[in-house]
């Protein structure tokens, strides 16, 4: 008979004074995250990355499988590198790839082909999802809800990356199998994301966009049924 799991006390956060309002202002600082497509050559220090990278560990998986790898490129042949072979991928996009419609939907943001934050940013977190638990102590090999759990880590990323007054950006090259590659990832990762991160450049500019209204992404219980 497997052994009774073991728990432990909670340690819950402290409750601020007015919760609502709290929440007003996280919502209201996150609402000025952006993606950002024009970095700062400043240095970023290592420390600083393995924080932002330490919080997205700490994001809820499927039985605890935790099945995300980080890997954090800084150095200038490697991104270099990396540029180089996304730029291949982007430019089979922009001329064949991507359907006429996309093309339209991507125009207000400007993107091309070119891809320098590549190299500007001083660094890369690039992101993979794992296929496999390869933890010797694990009970199996099995990973669950990977999509779902690499997604809320990435989202923690990102709310670590602002809250630490630097910039990012989700760079989705498709395909990304070449990271792997230039990495040397292990069989069992699959490239999920390529996140340059550093700090604005002087002068940055963002895409004048609009987000969605809360009444147009939140529903209480079920939306009444028109009558018949």
């Amino acid at each position: 008979m497997a052994d009774r799991p073991t728990f432990i006390p909670l340690d819950p956060p402290s409750v601020p004074d007015d919760p609502v309002r709290a929440a007003g202002m996280f919502r209201e600082f996150m609402s000025a995250r952006r993606s950002v497509r024009e970095f700062s050559s400043r240095d970023v220090p290592r420390e600083l990355i393995e924080e932002l990278v330490g919080t997205a560990g700490t994001a809820p998986s499927g039985a605890n499988k935790q099945p995300w790898s980080f890997v954090a490129v800084r150095d200038p042949d490697i991104k270099r590198e990396i540029r180089q072979a996304a730029e291949v991928e982007e430019r089979e996009f922009y001329a064949r790839r991507a359907s006429e419609t996309w093309l339209r939907d991507l125009h207000p943001f400007g993107t091309d082909e070119d891809k320098p934050f590549l190299e500007t940013a001083p660094w890369l977190i690039v992101v993979f999802k794992c296929m496999k638990d390869g933890r010797s102590r694990s009970e199996s090999d099995q990973v669950y809800y990977v999509n779902e759990s690499v997604g809320i880590a990435v989202g923690l990323l990102l709310a670590a990356v602002h809250h630490a007054g630097l910039v990012a950006l989700t760079h989705t090259p498709s395909p990304m199998k070449f990271l792997s590659g230039i990495l040397d990832r292990p069989e069992h990762e699959r490239p999920f994301l390529l996140i340059p991160v550093g700090w604005p450049a002087d002068g940055c500019v963002v895409p004048d966009i609009r987000r969605k209204r809360l009444e147009e992404i939140m529903v209480v219980d079920r939306p009444e049924r028109q009558s018949q």
